[in-house]
C-alpha cells in the first residue's frame, strides 16, 4: 500500500501548529505562507478566537508546537486580517520571531473542495487538556458552497477552533480548512451529537504573499475586514 498514514500526516503538519492564548481565548493555528520578501509569516486561526484582542489591541500569546517556544505578540508587532463572515483570520507578524519552519504546508488548489464522504484529520489543542495537541477525525458530511464551509461527521472542542484540517492526498497532507465550530442536535431539546464546521481556505488563497511590510499589512487589513 502506497502513500503515508495519518500519523505520518500529523507529524509532517506538526511543526506549522501553534497554540493562541489571549486574555480571552484559547485557540489553535498554523503557518499558512512567508511575505515576498520572506520575512513576514502569515499564522491562519478562526477569526472569533482572536477578533476580541484585535478591538481591544491586547496581546497575543503564540506558542509554536515545533520548539516549544513562546512569544507574546503586541498590537504593535502584528497586523490581523479577520474575515468575520467566514471565521477565518491571519496574524502576520516577523518570520525571525519564532522559529517556524522555512516552507510552508500544503493547501488545497484554490477554487477545489473535498467530496463528501472523504476521511480527514484535525488538530488543536482542547479545552479539556489545553497543553496537549490532540487530533481528531471524521468524513466530510456536506460541502456548503455558499459559506465556504464544510459539515464534518467529528468533534470540535473548545480551544481546538482555527486549527487545520486536512485530509491525506497520498504522500502529502493537504490542509482544507480551519475547525470554526461545533454545532450539537437540539431538536430533541437535549444537547446530542452534532456536526462540526470547517472553514475553507479560500481567504488564505486571496491574501496572497504580498505584503512588503507589517505597515502595509495593517493599512490593507483595514480594508479587507
Amino acid at each position: 500500500m502506497s502513500g503515508i498514514v495519518w500519523h505520518q500526516a500529523v507529524e509532517i503538519i506538526t511543526p506549522y501548529i501553534v497554540r493562541i492564548t489571549t486574555p480571552q481565548y484559547l485557540g489553535t493555528g498554523f503557518q499558512i505562507t512567508y511575505a515576498s520578501n520572506n520575512d513576514i509569516c502569515a499564522i491562519a486561526t478562526a477569526a472569533h478566537v482572536i477578533e476580541h484582542a484585535d478591538d481591544w489591541q491586547e496581546p497575543i500569546r503564540i506558542q509554536h508546537m515545533g520548539s516549544e517556544e513562546s512569544l507574546l505578540v503586541l498590537e504593535s508587532d502584528r497586523a490581523i486580517i479577520l474575515d468575520l463572515e467566514r471565521d477565518t483570520a491571519v496574524i502576520l507578524m516577523n518570520r525571525n520571531n519564532l522559529p517556524m519552519p522555512a516552507s510552508s504546508p500544503q493547501m488545497i488548489e484554490q477554487g477545489q473542495y473535498l467530496k463528501v464522504g472523504n476521511d480527514i484529520g484535525w488538530l488543536g489543542f482542547p479545552a479539556v487538556s489545553q497543553s496537549d495537541m490532540c487530533f481528531f477525525g471524521g468524513r466530510v458530511s456536506a460541502w456548503r458552497e455558499s459559506d465556504n464551509a464544510y459539515l464534518v461527521d467529528g468533534v470540535a472542542i473548545n480551544g481546538v477552533s482555527g486549527g487545520p484540517a486536512f485530509f491525506i492526498n497520498d504522500e502529502v497532507p493537504e490542509i482544507i480548512g480551519v475547525v470554526s465550530a461545533y454545532v450539537p442536535n437540539r431538536e430533541s431539546g437535549e444537547a446530542l451529537p452534532g456536526l462540526a464546521v470547517v472553514q475553507g481556505v479560500e481567504q488564505f488563497h486571496e491574501l496572497a504573499p504580498t505584503f512588503k511590510s507589517l505597515e502595509q499589512a495593517k493599512r490593507d487589513g483595514e480594508s479587507i475586514e
